[in-house]
């Protein structure tokens, strides 16, 4: 498979005949992040001939283009009678990849999402509790006082897979997932905390739901959350869900 390494020490692979992958790093840390943001935001600033998209994970970012756009500017630009679509790409990025300046500081969209905690809105909160000897309210406290990095959208359609999240709560999985999570609902896998947007089987602990919706098909993009925005939970009494959720069903 051919591969190209940049001088950023990243690594450019195909991915199909129509898009491609560049590789970052192994290990989910914020400076890969950054590098990952600065990358996308730059191509969708100024997107070369045939792009389509570009999707962030937690170590890498995948390019989708359009090879017969690419081949056709391509030949247009350098009279070439052909050229690998890939090849074509590959070249762009490494040339801005190398010329990419990491120094400046990202720029957070920072997200409050409202939470009411435990109860039939949060069934595992207690279990979460007793597995660090704490009390609900203390991992209330700890979950809702936090900060959170969305390194990515994905498994579900805005679903946020959130860093940052306490040692003090971090709980693993369940052993049996869960055949249908309600959509909004709050939860705990590991290092990471994360908000189900649409019904969904599961295995994240859940101590909370929200009435806001994350999932928005009629919007673009079709997701409250994108990655790189900075995610606070606010904690909300049974009472105000249910009026902020009857709300959110007029719209």
């Amino acid at each position: 498979m051919n591969q190209t390494v940049t001088k950023a020490s990243a690594v450019i692979s195909p991915l199909g005949d129509s898009a491609l992958v560049i590789t970052f790093g192994y290990s989910i840390q914020y400076d890969i992040h950054k590098q990952i943001k600065t990358c996308k935001d730059s191509i969708e600033l100024n997107p070369f001939p045939g792009f389509i998209e570009c999707v962030p994970a937690f170590t890498n970012l995948t390019i989708f283009y359009n090879p017969l756009e690419v081949v056709a500017a391509v030949k247009k630009r350098e009279k070439k009678e052909f050229v690998s679509p890939f090849e074509a790409v590959s070249s762009i990025l490494q040339s801005k990849l190398e010329n990419e300046q990491t120094e400046k500081e990202l720029d957070h969209r920072t997200v409050s999402i409202p939470v009411c905690y435990g109860g039939e809105y949060g069934p595992d909160l207690e279990y979460v509790a007793r597995h660090h000897n704490l009390t609900t309210e203390e991992v209330i406290s700890i979950h809702s006082e936090g900060e959170y990095l969305a390194y990515m959208i994905g498994f579900a359609p805005g679903f946020p897979f959130l860093g940052g999240l306490s040692e003090k709560i971090a709980t693993p999985r369940r052993s049996s997932p869960r055949t249908s999570i309600p959509a909004g609902s709050v939860g705990i896998a590991g290092m990471q905390t994360g908000v189900y947007p649409i019904s969904t089987p599961g295995g994240w602990q859940l101590i909370g739901q929200t009435p806001i919706k994350l999932f928005l098909p009629e919007q673009n993009p079709p997701s409250l959350l994108q990655a790189g925005d900075i995610v606070k939970f606010k904690p909300i009494s049974k009472e105000e869900y249910q009026e902020m959720q009857a709300k959110e069903g007029e719209k």
